[in-house]
């Protein structure tokens, strides 16, 4: 039945990704946007409850204006998520610039990895776009999906433009050996998705509410004595993003325990605060209830 469904999907997607960019936008805000938020109401009780929960000063208007926003910002993110498929490099550099690339540069000069940490904002899968002639070896982690065929076509998106895709499970393994191999490695990790309910170690506050969170970044630098930043995905204008590099430190080794948690935590909560359309508000973030006996924090 899968590879049934990817022999008629994939063919579509496809077709759909040679349209324009600007044709896939109207396509999005004149028919996926209706169509997810008032017929099929995607996931329109997790999104309101999360708003709500996150933003408690705000009236039911105000939480339905940013609801509708985000919709309206969903659609863009599957339609750039398809163009994806068949897109030019050239296309994604001018739809993508970093504000501060240097960073990355210095900290090669100084000889330090980096682990790289962003969340689900903007678009994340346009991350594939990194600066002209970085030197070091882009890692993207990621967490399988349980369908073979999506996960053949996303595999070969998030690769395209000269990454490396590993999953969680094995980049200890991977991230250790480029080590002792002297290749620098710049690791993506996506930090604001729900821990395993049995790998829960840490939470903190978040948008009001106590969070369980991902340990994963922190745990690999400091292990790996690398830098650590955060990447701001900032949406300028439809189709267009920059990106800005904000630096939480040099060798994580140094750091208290949590420290480098909790900085990214903060960072990502004020940038939701700002412009909170662009999270995704899909996301079942407060699935766990946790108990302040369970967890550190």
């Amino acid at each position: 039945m899968a590879l049934f469904i990817y022999c008629i999907v994939f063919p579509l997607l496809w077709l759909i990704s040679l349209m324009p960019l600007r044709l896939l936008y109207v396509f999005s805000d004149i028919v996926l946007y209706p169509l997810i938020y008032y017929v099929a109401n995607y996931r329109k009780k997790v999104v309101y409850e999360n708003l709500r929960k996150s933003f408690p000063e705000k009236s039911e208007a105000e939480i339905a204006f940013i609801a509708r926003k985000f919709y309206k910002h969903f659609g863009h993110i599957l339609v750039e998520t398809i163009k994806l498929i068949h897109i030019s490099h050239a296309e994604v550099k001018k739809r993508i610039r970093y504000r501060n690339p240097e960073v990355f540069f210095e900290l090669f000069e100084k000889g330090k990895s980096i682990v790289a940490v962003t969340a689900h904002y903007g678009n994340w899968e346009w991350l594939v776009g990194t600066p002209e002639n970085m030197p070091y070896r882009i890692i993207s982690l990621y967490k399988p999906l349980s369908n073979k065929y999506i996960e053949k076509i996303m595999t070969r998106m998030r690769t395209q433009f000269g990454a490396e895709l590993v999953t969680m499970e094995e980049a200890p393994r991977v991230l250790f050996t480029y080590k002792q191999n002297n290749v620098k490695t710049l690791s993506c990790f996506i930090s604001d998705q729900t821990p395993i309910r049995s790998r829960i170690h840490y939470q903190t506050q978040f948008l009001n509410q106590v969070t369980p969170v991902f340990l994963g970044p922190e745990k690999m630098a400091r292990k790996l004595n690398s830098a650590v930043v955060f990447v701001k995905m900032i949406p300028v204008k439809t189709g267009y993003y920059e990106f800005e590099i904000v630096p939480i430190t040099e060798d994580a080794s140094l750091t208290n325990e949590y420290e480098i948690t909790n900085k990214h935590v903060k960072i990502l909560e004020e940038q939701i605060k700002e412009h909170p359309e662009f999270w995704l508000w899909t996301h079942r973030r407060w699935k766990y209830q946790i108990l302040d006996r369970d967890v550190q924090g």
